[in-house]
C-alpha cells in the first residue's frame, strides 16, 4: 500500500532539503536602542575624524585632566582618554552616563574615568586643566560664563557649538551679532575659530550647524568685578540698537536700580544722604515712556535685539515692573513724585554719559571694551553701583 502523506506538526524537525532558516538579526550596538532626547541637546558625535581633530586642538599632555561636558556614549571620551592623565565626564542622563562606563570596562581606561552624573551647571566642579564639550545648545551660554568664572581658570576650552553662537562669541563691534556675549566673553577670555561641524556628522542630525571654538582664559585675570562689569553690560544692551543715553533714562526701572545701589553704596561709606521731594514738585514718568526711548523705538522700527540670551533683563527689572504694575492698578496713577536721591542719581548719570565719557549718543552694538570700562570707572567714580 502506499504511504500516506503525514502533516508535520509545526515543531517537527524539517528536512535537511528545505531552504536554510534566515539567520539572527545581528545585534544592534547598544547606544541604538536609546530615544534620544533632543529636547536636553542629545546629538552625539559619530565622525571619528572630527572627534580627533577636537582632541588634537586641545594640545593635550599627560599630566592633564580633562572636564567634558556631555559624553554622550563616549567617541570623543575614549579619545581623550588616551592622551590625558584623567577625565571627569558630566552627563545628566544616567543611561548616556551608564554607556560611558561601559564602554571603558575591563580595559586600562576604566581607571582615568569619573563619571558625574548630573546637570553640569549646577555641580561643583573639581579643579581641571582642559575642557572639551559637545555642548547640549541649551546650556551654551550659562557653560560659557560658568567655565569663566571659574578659580583658578582652565588653561584652555575647546567647546562645540550652535554655529550662530559661536560666532557671537567673536563678534567685534558692529557685527550683526555683536552682543553682550561678545564684549564678556571677550573680556575674560582670548577665543578662536577652529572648524565647522555640519549636522550630518551627530547622530540625530541637529537642525542647525555647528561650530568648534577654542576658549584661552586670560593670564593675568583683568582686574574688575565679574559682577559690576555684566551689571554694566545688561543695561548697555537691553536694546542695544539705542543709545546708551535712552537705555539708561529709557527705562525707570534702571534709574530705580540704580538709586537703589547707590543707597547702599551710601550707607556703606558712610555717605549722607538728603532725602526729600525733589524741588518744584517735579514729576517722573512711572511707566518708563521717557521721550529718549521712545524716539529710538520709532527710529529702529520697535526691534528687538532676538539675538540676545532670555537672560538679558535682570530679574530686578521684571520683579520692578510688576511690583510697579501692581500699584498702578490700586492707585491707577501713572506718576509720581522724584525724591532728591533719584534726582541726584539721575545727575550722576547724566554725567558720566554726556560730560565724562560723551558716550551718551553712541549704541551699545558700535561700542568697544574700552568704551565700556570707560564708562564702568567713571560710574564707579561717582558711587553709582550695578551689583
Amino acid at each position: 500500500m502506499p504511504k500516506v502523506n503525514k502533516h508535520r506538526s509545526n515543531g517537527a524537525p524539517k528536512s535537511p532539503y528545505s531552504s536554510p532558516a534566515a539567520p539572527p538579526k545581528a545585534s544592534k550596538p547598544a547606544h541604538s536602542i536609546f530615544k534620544m532626547n533632543t529636547d536636553i541637546g542629545q546629538h552625539v558625535l559619530k565622525n571619528p575624524g572630527i572627534a580627533d581633530a577636537i582632541v588634537q586642538k586641545a594640545d593635550l599632555k599627560q599630566s592633564d585632566t580633562v572636564l567634558e561636558v556631555g559624553p554622550g556614549t563616549g567617541n570623543l571620551t575614549v579619545k581623550i582618554l588616551e592622551k590625558a592623565k584623567r577625565v571627569i565626564a558630566v552627563e545628566m542622563d544616567p543611561r548616556m552616563a551608564a554607556e560611558t562606563v561601559k564602554r571603558v570596562q575591563a580595559t586600562p581606561m576604566q581607571k582615568k574615568l569619573e563619571v558625574l552624573v548630573g546637570d553640569v551647571i549646577k555641580t561643583e566642579l573639581p579643579r581641571f586643566d582642559v575642557c572639551i564639550s559637545n555642548t547640549p545648545y541649551q546650556i551654551s551660554s550659562p557653560l560659557v560664563f560658568k567655565l569663566l568664572a571659574l578659580q583658578p581658570a582652565p588653561r584652555t576650552m575647546i567647546l562645540m557649538f550652535q554655529r550662530e553662537f559661536a560666532m557671537r562669541l567673536f563678534a567685534k563691534p558692529g557685527d550683526k551679532l555683536y552682543s553682550r556675549l561678545s564684549v564678556n566673553a571677550q573680556m575674560w577670555a582670548k577665543i578662536d575659530h577652529v572648524m565647522k561641524v555640519g549636522r550630518n556628522n551627530f547622530n540625530p542630525p541637529p537642525a542647525v550647524e555647528s561650530s568648534v571654538v577654542r576658549i584661552t582664559p586670560k593670564v593675568p585675570r583683568p582686574r574688575i568685578s565679574y559682577e559690576e562689569w555684566d551689571g554694566l553690560l545688561r543695561v548697555c544692551f537691553v536694546r542695544k540698537n539705542k543709545t546708551l543715553r535712552a537705555s539708561f533714562f529709557g527705562t525707570s526701572s534702571v534709574m530705580d536700580m540704580l538709586e537703589a545701589n547707590y543707597r547702599t553704596w551710601c550707607a556703606t561709606e558712610g555717605v549722607p544722604l538728603e532725602e526729600g521731594p525733589a524741588p518744584d514738585g517735579e514729576m517722573e514718568a512711572d511707566d518708563g515712556g521717557d521721550r529718549a526711548g521712545d524716539q529710538e523705538e520709532e527710529e529702529w522700527g520697535g526691534i528687538m535685539d532676538v539675538d540676545e540670551e532670555e537672560d538679558d533683563l535682570p530679574a530686578f527689572f521684571k520683579e520692578e515692573a510688576e511690583r510697579k504694575a501692581a500699584l498702578l492698578n490700586r492707585s491707577g496713577s501713572k506718576r509720581k513724585k522724584k525724591g532728591k536721591v533719584a534726582e541726584l542719581v539721575r545727575e550722576k548719570v547724566r554725567k558720566v554719559l554726556e560730560d565724562v565719557t560723551e558716550l551718551a549718543d553712541r549704541r551699545a552694538r558700535l561700542c568697544d571694551e574700552t568704551d565700556f570700562l570707560k564708562l564702568l570707572s567713571a560710574f564707579n567714580d561717582e558711587g553709582i553701583r550695578f551689583a
